[in-house]
């Protein structure tokens, strides 16, 4: 069962994202520094998390193994205060050529959102390591889906890993574009849900 997080879950649901995208095809590469360390992606991802769960858009399983980032129709993903901590950190974790090629690679998600029509964002699926392949994520996001179902609300994501895709086409997405990362040209898919799901999926 879905659990809406709480302010007692920001640590937890941003352990699950750091742990889940450290080694992602997009992200793990982006965020990469030079001598290897990884202690910069808490303080990265945790101001996804806060200005998520400002419209009640983080969801957990039960067993707080798996956790969905969703952004509301019509609401921002992070305010100012949120989006200057992330400059803040990328700037004082990585090298000065990574830190503008971060800002056109944020650049091109942003230009990769739909136009017209509200929908509901979501912004990371993530699964614990410990519990991967155990189906734990996709259960979070078919139960996150049936509320917008309810709702009457489309859905779209980006999928930055293509290992990922089928799950994704499985739960109804359809990808209806790409584009690539600054770093290394790893493909991204622009994925699009109507309400009910897209008929074409298994």
């Amino acid at each position: 069962m879905a659990i809406t997080a709480g302010g007692n879950d920001i640590d937890r649901a941003t352990e699950i994202i750091v742990l889940a995208f450290a080694s992602d095809p997009v992200w793990g590469v982006a965020t990469a520094r030079p001598d290897g360390s990884t202690a910069h992606h808490a303080a990265l991802w945790r101001p996804y998390v806060e200005g998520a769960m400002r419209h009640s858009g983080v969801y957990l399983n039960e067993e707080r193994t798996a956790v969905s980032v969703w952004i509301p129709p019509g609401c921002d993903e992070m305010s100012e205060a949120h989006q200057s901590k992330v400059l803040s950190v990328v700037e004082a974790s990585l090298p000065a050529a990574s830190v503008v090629a971060m800002l056109e690679l944020w650049e091109r998600f942003a230009e990769a959102q739909p136009r017209g029509g509200e929908h509901a964002y979501l912004s990371f699926l993530a699964t614990h390591p410990d519990n991967r392949g155990a189906g734990v994520g996709q259960n979070l996001l078919r139960e996150n889906l049936e509320m917008f179902d309810r709702q009457g609300v489309p859905t779209y994501l980006e999928s930055t890993n293509p290992g990922n895709n089928h799950r994704y086409e499985r739960a109804g997405f359809a990808t209806i574009g790409q584009f690539e990362s600054i770093f290394n040209a790893a493909p991204i898919s622009r994925m699009w849900r109507p309400v009910g799901g897209n008929p074409n999926s298994d």
